[in-house]
């Protein structure tokens, strides 16, 4: 039986070990799950398991259910989220994975149910909700600059990072993309394969397409069809992107000393592009589109943290304690007027 890319024994047992074959991977069944869902889901079990063995002593050969009761877990969560630094938000994500393996050990083990039902009862951490953070049109365009486009990295980074700030992409959505999902003719376009195996295409800008056309014809028939691979002709890390955009601020930080105030990583490119498509009148559905946002809602975050929207809103209200200002017809509306 397999949920979310995982394959889990059938023989689970609470007094059995849990072996290797409960957290097997298995080979990438997209009618099932996608590739980046299941490699998430492991890579958070292998924290909890490497958890248990530092701290318990317990290989993860010789697992038991016992070994994962809901102490154990609230530890695990506390130990990510002071010694790992981890935000609340991460913390909960951890504890959604935890608890989807539980749901199927109360389906799967009656004799687990205790276990099972004091794990599910975890609640999920409360956070404060901040405004979303975004970068402005200048230090975007610093950040571009500051790619050293003499060398095939720079020039792979800056047409990586126009891309991924025209399209408002995810970053597994970015590192994924393939010369086939971009249409370089006009009108330019780029396919993206999102959440819950939605694809959406979004516009390229002119100049986009004459970069990717560019970086194309230099990047031949290699790398396996990869829009922006590696420099071992392999797919970009998530890590990796986060790391070309740290060192590309660090450099236009001189340029832009704003930017050594803001933190830098691929969502907030996203953010920045949602924003800037707010600020430029485009419908909050059309963005909700543009960004695969399950929900217009979702968008609504981009208003709240506009200032100079709530500027204007404000500058349409009178102040407290003054007369409502009466409408005044320009005089073309006046003179209309006296000649019906």
């Amino acid at each position: 039986m397999q949920i979310r890319g995982l394959s889990y024994d059938d023989t689970i047992r609470t007094r059995s070990g849990l072996g290797a074959g409960l957290f097997r991977r298995l080979p990438p069944q997209p009618e099932k799950c996608q590739p980046q869902n299941s490699g998430i889901l492991q890579r958070r079990f292998r924290l909890l398991l490497r958890f248990v063995h530092e701290t318990h002593g317990v290989e993860p050969a010789a697992l038991h259910i016992e070994n994962l009761d809901a102490p154990i877990i609230l530890a695990f969560l506390d130990h990510i989220e002071r010694q790992r630094a981890n935000c609340i938000r991460s913390r909960n994500a951890r504890l959604a994975a935890v608890r989807s393996f539980f749901r199927f050990v109360q389906m799967r083990e009656p004799a687990a149910l205790a276990v099972a039902s004091r794990v599910l009862a975890i609640p999920v951490k409360r956070t404060d909700r901040k405004l979303v953070g975004y970068l402005t049109r200048p230090e975007i365009d610093a950040l571009l600059a500051a790619t050293d486009r003499t060398n095939w990295d720079g020039r792979r980074d800056h047409a990586l990072l126009l891309t991924l700030y025209n399209s408002g992409a995810r970053v597994s959505e970015i590192i994924a993309v393939r010369r086939g999902d971009i249409l370089l003719d006009a009108p330019a376009s780029l396919k993206l394969h999102g959440k819950g195996r939605k694809e959406r295409a979004v516009p390229l800008w002119t100049k986009t397409a004459q970069v990717l056309r560019s970086w194309f014809q230099e990047l031949g028939d290699h790398c396996g069809g990869l829009a922006f691979p590696s420099a071992r002709a392999h797919r970009l890390s998530r890590h990796g992107v986060s790391f070309l955009l740290g060192r590309l601020a660090e450099r236009a930080v001189k340029a832009c000393p704003s930017l050594g105030d803001k933190q830098i990583s691929p969502h907030v490119i996203r953010h920045s592009t949602a924003m800037h498509l707010l600020q430029s009148g485009v419908d909050p559905a059309v963005i909700a589109l543009w960004l695969g946002h399950e929900s217009v809602e979702t968008t609504h975050g981009y208003v709240e943290a506009d200032l100079t929207m709530m500027e204007n809103a404000m500058g349409k209200l009178t102040p407290a304690g003054s007369a409502p200002a009466r409408f005044k017809a320009p005089d073309d509306l006046l003179a209309f007027l006296a000649t019906l």
